[in-house]
């Protein structure tokens, strides 16, 4: 595996050493080892598994409140996304800035994504299927987000009109928010 930092601290992109022959292709897909070897002490309790049909589904942006913040690693097996996170962790240099990336089933990257972010993604492919784990499991009472289309964020989606769920399409601006999170 190659771990490539971010500027945003703690937020990593992990490429999986891929073996392939006529057959098809092995990978790690996680190594509890390397992440504890390159400081990302994290003990993953679930994992989550979505699919999208369309180009353009857009879902976030996501995240938990404490006591039940998630640290998450994504990555996608089928089609491709735009990745997009959201540093909401007062103190951070990157505060309030969103970092991107396409993560696909042929480029096998994955992103380490740490406590207090926002998350979400669209779809580029017809199909997607998009996988995450997770450090806490989910708790409905700490669900929050942030819209997708906030101006104060200015992130670069693909899609101009995306697919929302009724609940995406509700989520507060960010000066609504307050963010609990400290870097």
């Amino acid at each position: 595996m190659n771990l490539i930092e971010t500027e945003f601290p703690g937020l990593v992109v992990i490429e999986p050493k891929v073996f392939r022959d006529e057959r098809g292709f092995f990978l790690e897909s996680f190594n509890r080892p390397f992440f504890l070897e390159n400081g990302l002490p994290v003990d993953f309790v679930q994992d989550n598994h979505a699919y999208s049909r369309g180009i353009g589904v857009l879902r976030g942006l996501h995240f938990q409140l404490p006591p039940n913040a998630q640290a998450k690693l994504v990555w996608v097996t089928r089609g491709a996304v735009n990745d997009v996170v959201v540093d909401l962790r007062k103190g951070s240099p990157t505060y309030l800035k969103a970092y991107q990336i396409e993560l696909s089933a042929e480029n096998f990257r994955r992103l380490f994504i740490p406590k207090g972010f926002a998350h979400g993604y669209e779809t580029l492919t017809e199909e997607s299927e998009f996988m995450y784990k997770v450090d806490a499991g989910y708790a409905p009472r700490s669900e929050a987000g942030i819209r997708w289309d906030d101006p104060d964020l200015a992130i670069e989606w693909k899609a101009k009109n995306p697919v929302l769920s009724e609940k995406d399409n509700k989520l507060k601006s960010l000066s609504q928010f307050d963010s609990p999170f400290e870097f």
